[in-house]
């Protein structure tokens, strides 16, 4: 889940709803005492909270920064159409799995499902902004990076890029992060006391503080809303990850300077059956997947 929420288009969301822990994690997450959580009284903050269930997850997020992303990063570098289609494959078996979350299949739930795919398509094709290092824009990017974890569909990571922030938190900065401990680590203090070193960390101290704010308001406000209005927003959700299946189209061309992506029809070559062979995989893996899925408790 961390490694999705770190490539663009990826939603996290989308990996716990393949899995069939979303509710679990949103329950969890919306009964996260902000108060005590302020305070520092972590007892009492997750007491009502599946503890063990966001530590691992947490735990996941922060290695896959510094593992699985970074091979994640030499694959897309390297085969890039096939990691693209792996993952457009995993997108489309979720959709398949989802479908039986619309309970019923009417005008009313097909016209949602059609406004979400719109709302994903459009934010598919948005061009970038620029970077901006201002720490109250920085915080709401933290905000709105999270919404990968609680809107499945949505990236929080393609947000980023849409903001035009990508680059700077969830490279540059990280970057520093990860020099930074290592130089602690072998005692090297000058790296610490540059400038640049300082505002990085700082940028990454404010976005940590506005992801966790996020997490904690968007989850309350996403579970107030499957509790009164849940057929409503789970067509618009199954529309929107449809709609998201834009921003995975395996071909297609980033400018590396703003992010920019240009999308094109696939020649039939070679490559073509490779990757649908790998979009097949990817949509099998997510179908076997949920034949797992957990009962819930009675």
């Amino acid at each position: 889940m961390g490694t999705a929420n770190k490539i663009p288009g990826i939603s996290g969301g989308v990996i716990a709803l393949a899995l069939n822990f979303y509710d679990e994690l949103l329950n969890s997450m919306k009964n996260i005492n902000i108060k005590d959580l302020l305070i520092f009284k972590f007892r009492n903050a997750f007491k009502d909270s599946n503890k063990s269930l966001l530590i691992y997850i947490c735990l996941g997020i922060v290695i896959s920064y510094f593992s699985t992303s970074k091979l994640l990063d030499f694959l897309l570098y390297k085969y890039e159409l096939f990691v693209w289609s792996l993952f457009f494959g995993l997108v489309l078996g979720t959709i398949i799995h989802l479908k039986h979350k619309i309970s019923n299949w009417n005008k009313k739930s097909i016209s949602l499902i059609l406004i979400g795919i719109i709302t994903g398509l459009f934010i598919s094709y948005l061009d970038p902004m620029t970077e901006n290092t201002n720490l109250l824009f920085v915080f709401i990017c933290g905000i709105l990076s999270i919404c990968g974890i609680i809107i499945p569909g949505l990236s929080g990571s393609f947000l980023l890029i849409i903001l035009g922030n990508y680059v700077l938190l969830l490279v540059d900065s990280v970057n520093v992060l990860f020099d930074t401990i290592s130089s602690v680590i072998v005692g090297d203090l000058e790296f610490m006391q540059s400038s640049y070193t300082i505002s990085r960390l700082k940028i990454i101290a404010v976005f940590t503080l506005g992801s966790v704010t996020g997490l904690v308001l968007l989850s309350k406000v996403m579970s107030l809303l499957l509790t009164k209005f849940n057929d409503i927003i789970q067509s618009i959700i199954f529309g929107f990850i449809i709609g998201s299946l834009g921003v995975l189209w395996p071909w297609k061309t980033t400018n590396p300077e703003n992010l920019n992506i240009t999308r094109y029809m696939p020649e039939i070559n070679n490559s073509f059956f490779i990757a649908i062979l790998h979009i097949i995989i990817g949509t099998i893996i997510v179908i076997i997947l949920s034949k797992y899925e957990r009962p819930k408790a009675k």
